[in-house]
């Protein structure tokens, strides 16, 4: 029997959350309605400066935690209204919450994820499944990507080799053979708009490079390029996932040292060319037959970017995961109702070809509603 889910996803953009009302019948879900709630200036600076600070104090940590919490049960509440549906008729709520620091190499690993549960669930008094990450990383996995196990549900193809682009602040990739019995495979590439948008940010204090309008107005710089593309993480093979911890604004002023003197333009169309080499390398390097490259993600409304891989990943078809019938706006939050219905069902929802993990594992705790 079909039930409803809610799927809430706050990705490494910062921007805002995306609240995903899912249908769930058997093994693949169906996206049915969307909401975004844009973060408030001062939340998201307060949240980026979280993300960045090396030493937080447990009162501004669990502030922001609580705050949090109460958005993701506010972006809820608005989705269900938008729907025409009351909260007793959801099954129950996946709420991936927001990534504060993710560490899957450090001895011992960890990833945190803030945006407190039992508020979701005491406001709309439902089941809440979140903090999806730590049990694969306690089994030896990185905790990321999740997403690939989705991808591999609903855009797997027996006619092509298909790979998935997710262009978050960190672009992830999901690696689909034809061959039905070859695992996914899927990790992150490294950075997709973060950098950016930090640019951006600093020099004209705009949240990000529409279209990527400006980026295509400066020339790509390439003694920069090479030495952001020496960073020995691109070279890593997966499983692999990464962060706003490594591909930080200090690790990009590094970089620069040579470059004061560039135009902020040009840096701008460095960044958005690192963003394309890199996922395209890595493509190239992990799946030399594919054939179809599906792109969602707000990195999917990029047309400079969107172009750009086009122009590299030549003899691969680009285009938006649209073209296969997912919105790619909403793929993520949707991943994490699905993520949410399969913990309830005592499924697995952790790829180990993925995530490096020993085994299938079911993920994620549950806040009783």
């Amino acid at each position: 029997m079909a039930e409803l889910y809610i799927g809430l996803m706050s990705g490494t953009s910062a921007d805002g959350i995306d609240a995903a009302l899912v249908e769930v019948p058997h093994h693949r879900p169906r996206f049915i309605r969307g909401h975004f709630l844009a973060y408030p200036d001062r939340f998201r600076r307060r949240l980026l400066d979280l993300a960045h600070c090396t030493s937080t104090p447990l009162e501004t940590l669990y502030a922001l935690d609580a705050e949090l919490g109460e958005l993701l049960a506010d972006a809820s509440e608005a989705l269900l209204a938008s729907s025409d549906l009351k909260a007793a008729e959801i099954r129950a709520i996946g709420s991936h919450g927001h990534t504060i620091r993710h560490r899957p190499d450090a001895s011992p690993a960890f990833s945190a994820q803030i945006g407190d549960p039992s508020r979701i669930a005491e406001r709309l008094r439902r089941p809440v499944v979140a903090d999806f990450r730590r049990r694969d990383i306690a089994a030896g996995g990185q905790g990321a990507p999740l997403a690939p196990a989705m991808h591999d549900a609903c855009l797997r193809s027996r006619d092509e080799f298909r790979a998935v682009l997710n262009l978050g602040g960190i672009a992830n990739l999901t690696l689909l053979p034809g061959d039905a019995g070859t695992a996914a495979i899927g990790f992150d590439s490294g950075p997709a708009s973060c950098l950016m948008d930090y640019w951006i940010d600093l020099q004209r204090g705009q949240r990000f490079d529409a279209g990527g309008a400006w980026a295509a107005q400066g020339e790509c710089l390439p003694g920069l390029l090479h030495e952001l593309l020496a960073d020995e993480y691109f070279a890593r093979p997966p499983p692999k996932s990464t962060g706003r911890e490594h591909f930080s604004p200090d690790w990009l002023q590094a970089r620069l040292d040579g470059y004061r003197a560039a135009r902020a333009e040009d840096v701008q169309a460095t960044l958005l060319e690192l963003s394309a080499r890199s996922v395209v390398d890595a493509l190239r390097g992990s799946a030399p037959g594919c054939e179809r490259l599906l792109v969602c993600g707000g990195g999917a409304h990029n047309t400079r970017l969107m172009a750009r891989l086009g122009a590299l990943a030549e003899g691969i078809r680009v285009e938006s995961t649209a073209a296969a019938g997912w919105d790619p706006d909403w793929i993520e939050a949707t991943c994490f109702a699905w993520l949410a219905s399969r913990t309830l069902a005592g499924r697995a929802g952790n790829l180990p070809a993925v995530t490096g993990a020993t085994a299938p594992l079911v993920l994620g705790a549950i806040h009783p509603g």
